[in-house]
């Protein structure tokens, strides 16, 4: 599902939403929704639909085997901030899901992602399990944990609801990335990238046998 469609700035604008280019920050709104339908996502291992009733104006990925990232064409992001709200499912090793960025590719990519079935579990271990960095295809999670084990994947204090939505802020400014979540000032997860990757595409990323809701996206690039 790969679509390579040149457009006006007018019609850009109207389909992505709010944007000020005329500052050291250019901010973007995505509507999701939009973008799946002006086939403006390039999808790769999934299906995806418009959430039903256009909820919070955003979409759904299905749930596969091997990972799936559907990314946003014609954008190339370096440094900033992502925003956006996600939903997965209280269900064990089927909710992997999050953020893309500085994509090459479907296989080569870095990523930060959620796994919701342990915000609630009572277990010590799969509690440091709940977000986690990844640089693909050198630095998956399970290297990750061998090598570097809770340097790239920590416990959320206070964990969301696992099959309710909550509102993720990823700032990457190389080589650090830092992680909140629905509004707090403390980070959930602050690493170094593992890569020398400083660019790329940017998109919405879920893992083995996960599907998973993305909404209100909201990209600031910055210089």
């Amino acid at each position: 599902m790969k679509s390579k469609i040149f457009i006006s700035t007018t019609i850009l604008v109207f389909l992505l939403g709010s944007t000020n280019a005329f500052s050291q920050q250019h901010v973007v709104s995505y509507d999701l929704s939009k973008l799946l339908s002006a086939h403006l996502l390039s999808i790769s291992n999934r299906e995806a639909t418009v959430l039903p009733g256009h909820e919070k104006n955003g979409i759904m990925l299905s749930a596969e085997d091997d990972d799936g990232v559907a990314w946003i064409n014609g954008i190339t992001f370096t440094n900033g901030i992502i925003e956006l709200d996600i939903r997965g499912k209280n269900v064990d090793q089927q909710s992997f899901l999050g953020v893309a960025f500085h994509l090459v590719n479907a296989k080569t990519l870095d990523a930060v992602y959620f796994r919701p079935f342990n915000f609630l579990s009572a277990d010590s271990v799969h509690r440091i399990h709940m977000v986690q960095y990844v640089s693909h295809p050198q630095y998956p999670w399970f290297v990750l944990r061998d090598k570097f084990n809770a340097q790239y994947e920590k416990e959320i204090t206070s964990p969301p609801d696992p099959n309710q939505w909550f509102h993720v802020r990823i700032e990457v400014q190389y080589p650090q990335i830092t992680v909140f979540i629905n509004g707090r000032k403390t980070p959930c997860l602050s690493v170094k990238q593992l890569n020398d990757r400083k660019s790329g595409k940017l998109g919405l990323w879920v893992g083995n046998g996960s599907g998973g809701a993305f909404a209100n996206l909201k990209v600031t690039f910055l210089k």
